[in-house]
């Protein structure tokens, strides 16, 4: 804005003095009037409209680089409000793209709710434990939403832990990743049971005779014993099997079915654990 008033302050100087030596020039030809011009009145009148002639050319130079000026203002100002415009649908396009998301991944959770046997609730997660001892997750349900601890929790992919804890409106859910986790499972290509324990990032299977058939790519299950999870919610699938140690069992490592790092959306079975308080 300065250099905008700095130049206009400049042209009407150039315009002031421009029309100065105009006037100059109209007062020597009035004064001479039909007198024949003498040497130094020729003199005066050449050096006059040479510098009217420049003063002519440089104001129109200075307009004409005004005009280009508040053009390239003109254009910066366009291009910038553009990119604003830009920013806006961007955003609006990523609202939409969040909102389809959000609604496929919730017409799945319906889905799988009307395979499930008992009355269940849909929850969403809201923050994540900093502990390092424990890994566990709060979701925006509590005990005014009917949560009691033990009920299980579940996604589309598979199982995802057990409540522990609930406030009114919030409940807390132990992640079946977590060392302390322990639930029933069942190979389902050869129905071999056993107890998935949480090893941190993958499930370890317990309690498998060695002479059982367990393989790589084998499928785990709930079996519904303990009455806990409903029986057939898919844990995960057998990544690795160790059978050249000492003692009975096998040593099974399963990858989790459900994605733990992308949890958004769960469903709570409502059924009480016989052993919650």
């Amino acid at each position: 804005m300065r250099k905008k008033n700095k130049r206009a302050r400049q042209i009407r100087l150039f315009l002031f003095f421009g029309l100065l030596l105009a006037l100059f020039i109209v007062l020597i030809v009035s004064t001479v009037g039909r007198q024949e011009f003498n040497a130094p009145h020729k003199l005066a009148l050449e050096v006059i409209g040479t510098a009217q002639h420049a003063m002519t050319r440089m104001t129109g130079s200075l307009k004409n680089g005004w005009r280009n000026y508040t053009a390239l203002i003109n254009v910066r100002e366009e291009n910038a409000r553009l990119r604003e415009e830009l920013q806006k649908h961007k955003a609006v396009n990523n609202e939409y793209r969040e909102a389809v998301a959000t609604n496929v991944r919730l017409a799945k959770l319906l889905e799988m709710k009307e395979t499930l046997p008992a009355p269940t609730l849909t929850a969403e997660i809201i923050g994540v434990d900093p502990s390092q001892w424990f890994k566990t997750i709060i979701i925006d349900r509590g005990s005014s939403d009917g949560v009691q601890a033990g009920m299980p929790a579940v996604t589309v992919e598979g199982v995802v832990g057990q409540v522990t804890n609930t406030s009114p409106h919030f409940a807390k859910i132990l992640l079946a990743t977590d060392p302390n986790s322990a639930l029933d499972g069942l190979i389902q290509e050869t129905r071999v049971q056993g107890i998935v324990k949480g090893g941190g990032a993958n499930f370890h299977m317990e309690y498998v005779l060695k002479n059982s058939e367990v393989a790589k790519g084998d499928r785990i299950v709930t079996s519904g014993i303990g009455g806990v999870f409903p029986k057939g919610v898919p844990i995960g699938t057998v990544s690795k099997v160790e059978r050249s140690g000492r003692g009975m069992f096998q040593e099974i490592e399963i990858q989790p079915a459900a994605d733990f790092s992308q949890l958004e959306h769960l469903i709570i079975v409502m059924k009480k654990d016989p052993l919650a308080k």
